[in-house]
Parts: structure tokens; C-alpha cells; sequence
């Protein structure tokens, strides 16, 4: 039998869509991370066009998007016969992953008051070998010192050597790690926070995206059961705005943070509201990926593994 569609829910995702459209590329992304990667890292492309139609996404949107995710390297297409299927690129897939272990992993870890410094000196770099460092680098949360010179008070450091080998300097670059001088009265590290990082401008966006889904806990709480299209509909939604902001989220301890830091509040926000939606929008998932293929796996164990530990079904 299936579960009637709740009015409220309806009313506030076409209010969600109306205010705030998801991009088709960035919703496809989202989608690959979060469900076709648990689901064999696959898609065929009428499934696909079906998953991303409630969003106001139609088939010629999706058609450039991942037709343009495919010329930039994230996906691989295969045809067979009229159809197309898509799937991750190996050679992107690691970072695919690791992008998104940030968003279901709790991001404040225990601080032990290190700092790391990358020291990107070497006159050999290239422009281009430069400038793909800094982007990676920022992207990964460190931050701008000085010309050449990058922190971060909590760095991964596989993370740190797996940049270094994509971009090809790592035998060229100085890592080393730094802690505050407790002998020499100066200005404290601490303070670097403030000037190399732009925390305003997360906070406000993480400000948003609590306002943005704070009501959905009692709307959802006011049903025993979702309709799993809507649970769908919400989890992706719930998704997509988390990934955009968290992934602009430095990943700084919590001790050199604002007081009150809303990372923490949004994160809790988005892990009761995955938990309540997560099994309903999984069946309707299923539902369209098998509607070309009956050999769609149920999700990976390590899917169970997000937020810190989802209940199996």
C-alpha cells in the first residue's frame, strides 16, 4: 500500500524549489554522490531523467549536464543501443568520495593544537602547477599566510599528500608542522584564523540553511510514515544545501571558532532530518533504478556508516 502524500510536505518543497531551483549539474552531482554511489555508481540516463523531474529539471537539462560532467572527467558514458548509462571515472571517483565523507562525517575532530604548514617556494613550479595547488588547497580548507605559503590547524595529512601527487609537486613543496612557541611572548596562531579564512560568510550560509529546513523535523514528526517519493525529494534537497555550504566549511577545530558556531547546529539539523527520510527515499530510488534494471544492488554497507551510523533496515 503505498503512503498518501502529506499536503504540508508538498507545500513546502514546491515552496523550496520556487525560491531556491537546484542547478541540473550540481543536482546530478549530488545525486551521484549521494544515491547512485551506494547504489553501484551507475545510472542509466531515462532513470536518471526520472529522479531529477520533481525538481523541475527536464530530460534536455540533464542530457547537457551530464554530457558536460563526462567532458570534464567526473563521469564515463556507455551506450547500449539507444540507451546511455553513466558512471563515475575511476580516476575520479576517490575524490568524489572523499568530497562527501566530508558532508556525513562529523567535521569538528579532536584538535591537538598543530598546526600544518605547506611552504610552496620551489621557482620550478609552473604557472599552471601553481595555480592548481592553491585551488586544491583552498578548497580543502587551508589558508592563504603569505605568497606561497599555506596552513591549516587541522589537516588531513593523506589528504595533504594525495593533492601534492595529483598536481605532481610533491618534491617540491615543504610540509612540516608548527606549534604556538610557549618561550617567545607573540601575537597567538590563533589569531590566523581571523585573517586567512573568510568565516563570516559560512556562518551566514550556514545561518540559511537553518533557517531554510528548520520547520521539516515537526512536519516530518507529525507522520508515522513519509510517501517515499516526498522522502526522496527532501533528502536530496537536504543534501544538495548542506553540500554546498559545508564544502566552503574550512573544517577548523571548534576551539578556534566563533562562539556559538552554526556548522555544528546545521550539521545536527541535517543528520535528524537524513535519519527520518533516508529509508523512504531509498525505496522510491530503487524503484525508478529498476525500472531499467532489475539488478540495481540495495545500498553498500558504508551507507549505513553516514551521520555517524544510520539504522539498517
Amino acid at each position: 500500500m503505498l503512503t498518501a502524500k502529506s499536503p504540508a510536505i508538498k507545500r513546502w518543497l514546491d515552496h523550496q524549489i520556487e525560491v531556491n531551483p537546484p542547478r541540473a549539474k550540481s543536482v546530478v552531482m549530488t545525486l551521484f554522490g549521494d544515491v547512485i554511489a551506494p547504489h553501484g555508481g551507475q545510472v542509466w540516463l531515462g532513470c536518471l531523467i526520472e529522479l531529477l523531474a520533481p525538481f523541475g529539471i527536464n530530460d534536455r537539462l540533464v542530457r547537457t549536464s551530464v554530457f558536460r560532467l563526462a567532458e570534464e572527467g567526473w563521469l564515463d558514458a556507455q551506450r547500449e543501443g539507444r540507451r546511455s548509462r553513466y558512471l563515475l571515472n575511476p580516476s575520479s571517483a576517490h575524490r568524489f568520495e572523499r568530497a562527501y565523507q566530508r558532508i556525513y562525517t562529523p567535521p569538528y575532530r579532536q584538535w591537538k593544537g598543530t598546526w600544518t604548514l605547506l611552504l610552496a617556494t620551489s621557482s620550478t613550479f609552473t604557472a599552471e602547477e601553481r595555480a592548481n595547488l592553491r585551488k586544491e588547497l583552498l578548497w580543502e580548507g587551508f589558508g592563504l599566510i603569505a605568497p606561497s605559503v599555506f596552513g591549516h590547524p587541522n589537516a588531513n595529512s593523506q589528504t595533504v599528500e594525495e593533492i601534492l601527487k595529483r598536481v605532481g609537486v610533491e618534491d617540491r613543496v615543504f610540509v612540516c608542522d608548527a606549534v604556538e612557541s610557549k618561550s617567545i611572548s607573540t601575537r597567538p596562531l590563533r589569531d590566523l584564523v581571523s585573517q586567512c579564512w573568510d568565516l563570516e560568510s559560512v556562518s551566514a550560509d550556514y545561518d540559511r540553511f537553518i533557517q531554510c529546513f528548520a520547520a521539516l523535523p515537526k512536519l516530518l514528526s507529525a507522520r508515522k510514515t513519509v510517501a517515499p517519493e516526498q522522502a526522496f525529494a527532501i533528502r536530496t534537497l537536504l543534501i544538495h544545501e548542506f553540500r554546498r555550504v559545508q564544502l566552503h566549511d574550512q573544517q577548523l577545530p571548534l576551539e578556534l571558532l566563533p562562539e556559538n558556531w552554526p556548522g555544528k547546529t546545521a550539521y545536527e539539523l541535517c543528520s535528524q532530518i537524513y535519519r527520518s527520510t533516508y529509508e523512504a527515499a531509498d525505496q522510491h530510488v530503487l524503484n525508478v533504478l529498476k525500472h531499467e534494471d532489475d539488478a540495481v544492488p540495495e545500498s553498500a554497507p558504508y551507507f549505513y556508516q553516514r551521520f555517524g551510523g544510520l539504522v539498517s533496515p
